[in-house]
């Protein structure tokens, strides 16, 4: 069976275009550069300064002078570029990024997200999440479905909002969802998830859609 992290980030890597311009947030969403196909041409950009990141560097050859937001280590593709963070953050701002894919504590029917803090939790700062939320084209949220049992899919957020209305896809292990006027649409299933699964580990309302078919990966 294949590991969950490595099911959602092979989905999502299937969402992005030929020619795109693409934000990946800390963690999960990082391994979404690994299953792009080689025939689809990505830039990937990192707030903290670079456009044209490479793949997760192998084990053992990593550089530690060159990270991402996260401070992980990175690699550049040909062509690649460094500069300061207010050019990157014009670039965000400008609506000049396709695509983000973020994590998330939470999200809700309206496709609000909660992803920046605990109350009562020592956190490093919002990052550039905000402003990827609002300034990007497209808002993905690649997550796993339910932390500790509990489900992450809710009618309504309860931890501070990072961003309102703003998210238009989210891809977990148990399926793709896609957000509507109407609520969350169920538009494909994860292999060898049964839709009461799904139904059961979300306490957002899931529309199932009337093409709801297997996710492929």
């Amino acid at each position: 069976m294949m590991n969950p992290k490595e099911l959602i980030a092979r989905r999502v890597a299937k969402e992005l275009k030929d020619g795109d311009v693409v934000n990946l947030g800390i963690g999960l969403p990082t391994m979404v550069s690994n299953y792009i196909p080689k025939d689809v041409d990505i830039t990937f950009q990192s707030e903290n300064g670079m456009l044209g990141l490479g793949p997760t560097p192998l084990e053992g050859h990593e550089d530690y002078d060159l990270t991402n937001a996260g401070g992980k280590p990175v690699t550049m593709g040909i062509g690649g570029v460094i500069f300061d963070s207010s050019t990157s953050f014009g670039i965000i701002r400008g609506g000049h990024v396709d695509a983000t894919v973020l994590g998330s504590l939470e999200v809700d029917e309206e496709g609000s997200i909660s992803n920046w803090i605990i109350p009562g939790k020592m956190v490093p700062g919002m990052g550039g999440a905000m402003d990827l939320l609002v300034g990007a084209k497209k808002v993905i949220v690649a997550m796993q479905h339910t932390s500790n049992g509990k489900p992450k899919i809710l009618k309504k957020c309860t931890l501070p909002y990072t961003a309102v209305k703003e998210v238009n896809m989210i891809v977990t292990e148990f399926g793709v969802m896609e957000i509507t006027d109407r609520g969350i649409v169920l538009t494909e299933l994860a292999p060898g998830v049964t839709l009461e699964e799904i139904k059961q580990a979300t306490e957002a309302t899931l529309i199932v859609s009337d093409n709801l078919k297997t996710m492929e990966v």
